[in-house]
């Protein structure tokens, strides 16, 4: 199914990865975003006038049918995020679970030619063995990735039980233009980024020989929306990545010479939940859609660092944010 000349909704369409898909999407799709700014921002959809916007939560299912009911396809990427699920895995379930199921609802009573179900390659946990292809075990070290996979698992029930045509898509670690350097929701290539420009200490929690995959931005979306349009992936799963394992040591040393940067390379105690090692089997995406993710690490890194420099206001992050570890809270009550 071509993605082009329709009706699409993005869940989460504020967000980084949500705004560079709506971007793309835009192009050929009339678009409505449903995002309620708790993370997203508006400036992510600057120069979009034609995309409409509806500012709700998924959890409201009033607000969900009335965008559900606009779409063809639906995009659904709105989530909360690995390191506020630490703390609060209650709003994680809530959101990540019980937001899902509504939306997934909307989507089956107005019958959506397609439903893409975003989730992530936390759902795999600590890898079993290496490059991680989609039959890995899904055994995830932290409450995000149980709820990915709990939403990836009612994805997929809603296609077997009522015939709903939705496609999973495990994206590995995104990186690039316009994504979070602060808060909770801050990622580890735009904290080191910012750092290094600041010639302030780059903080890697244990260390640092672990591993990730990290895929450029505009290759992920590339990728989700081949996987849309795949009629084969139906009721199936499909890694969307690079296919590239680099060290959160080599990213830092690979940081501090890109940048020029002063910046010591500091160690702190293990982040709760960290997974060891993670690299994408990518044959699938390869195979079945000819996505291929073209942009290595060093060629990225180099793309991103010159994007900061040339948005010096664009909200990347205060260059003098102090260093976090997330903390598990107690349990409640």
């Amino acid at each position: 199914m071509l993605i082009k000349g329709k009706r699409v909704l993005v869940t989460g369409g504020a967000g980084f990865v949500g705004g560079h898909l709506v971007d793309l999407l835009a192009r050929h799709n009339r678009v409505t975003v449903l995002d309620d700014f708790s993370v997203g921002s508006r400036q992510n959809l600057v120069g979009r006038e034609q995309v409409a916007v509806i500012e709700a939560d998924v959890r409201d299912r009033q607000s969900t049918r009335a965008a559900v009911e606009q779409a063809d396809v639906v995009f659904h990427l709105a989530t909360v995020c690995l390191r506020v699920s630490l703390s609060d895995p209650v709003l994680s379930h809530d959101v990540n679970d019980i937001g899902s199921l509504e939306v997934l609802l909307a989507a089956r009573e107005c019958g959506v030619d397609r439903f893409v179900y975003v989730s992530s390659s936390e759902v795999y946990g600590n890898a079993r063995w290496i490059p991680m292809d989609e039959d890995h075990p899904t055994l995830p070290s932290t409450p995000y990735g149980a709820s990915k996979l709990a939403g990836e698992a009612m994805t997929l029930s809603f296609h077997h039980t009522y015939g709903l045509p939705a496609v999973v898509v495990r994206p590995f670690n995104i990186y690039g233009p316009r994504s979070h350097a602060e808060g909770p929701s801050g990622e580890v290539i735009p904290r080191f980024v910012q750092r290094a420009l600041a010639n302030r200490p780059m903080a890697i929690f244990g260390d640092g020989q672990q591993t990730r995959d990290f895929t450029w931005v505009e290759d992920t979306v590339r990728g989700i929306v081949l996987a849309a349009e795949c009629d084969q992936l139906l009721g199936d799963c499909v890694n969307i990545a690079r296919g590239e394992e680099v060290s959160v040591l080599r990213l830092a040393e690979l940081i501090t010479r890109l940048t020029r940067s002063r910046s010591p390379i500091i160690h702190l105690r293990d982040r709760p939940g960290d997974v060891r090692r993670h690299l994408a089997n990518v044959d699938r995406a390869r195979d079945v859609l000819g996505f291929d993710a073209a942009v290595g690490i060093e060629e990225g890194i180099g793309r991103y660092i010159a994007w900061v420099k040339a948005h010096p206001t664009s909200g990347t992050g205060r260059r003098g944010e102090e260093v976090k570890n997330w903390e598990i809270s107690a349990a409640p009550g």
